[in-house]
């Protein structure tokens, strides 16, 4: 396969983001929002999907997180699309049931080109460090919509809140890496429809 690699600088009046994403990459990562538990989710989905991942953002913090983490969700999700180019030879669809102590989440992707979040997750806490986590699906839809793909993301069993946020970003970076493999029986879009 070429070179998977996409690139998104977003410049508006609330954020100023350069992000870079590497699909074939070994997990490598250089976060900086300026909300440090964001970047640990952001460092966690990298790691475990084995995507080389650089992000720099500037952001109305002063405000609050929600311009921030929004942002990076879209800029994340255009740079997913770049990467994945044309989808040929591709995977599409991806799933990853993730156990995080007492907390297990479920993510399935299909890089379908039709976007859809279905998203389920209960946390009872307003904020995880400087996370809202009310923000955390604000995040799952940016990136979904804006990298064309349907998303589905469940909390199966609950408990502490960091540990479901977590388990959340892993699932989507193990579903996510498992849906950009290369399928070698595979050599043109998979889609009865000839496009994706």
């Amino acid at each position: 396969m070429m070179d998977r690699t996409g690139n998104c600088i977003r410049e508006t009046k609330e954020t100023d983001i350069a992000l870079t994403i590497c699909l074939d990459g070994k997990g490598h990562n250089s976060i900086d929002t300026g909300i440090s538990f964001f970047d640990h989710m952001l460092g966690g989905f990298a790691r475990h999907g084995l995507f080389d991942l650089e992000i720099k953002v500037k952001g109305d913090l002063e405000v609050d997180c929600h311009h921030t983490v929004e942002d990076t969700g879209i800029a994340l999700g255009q740079a997913i699309f770049e990467a994945l180019g044309s989808k040929t030879g591709i995977r599409r669809y991806g799933s990853f049931i993730l156990p995080m102590d007492e907390t297990l989440a479920l993510c399935a992707i299909d890089l379908s080109g039709r976007p859809y979040l279905n998203y389920q997750a209960r946390f009872t806490t307003d904020r995880i460090g400087g996370l809202d986590t009310e923000m955390i699906k604000e995040f799952f839809y940016a990136v979904s919509y804006s990298a064309a793909m349907n998303l589905h993301l469940k909390i199966l069993d609950t408990g502490n809140n960091h540990h479901m946020a977590e388990a959340l970003f892993k699932a989507f970076g193990k579903a996510l890496d498992a849906a950009t493999m290369e399928e070698p029986r595979m050599k043109e879009v998979w889609s009865t429809k000839g496009s994706l």
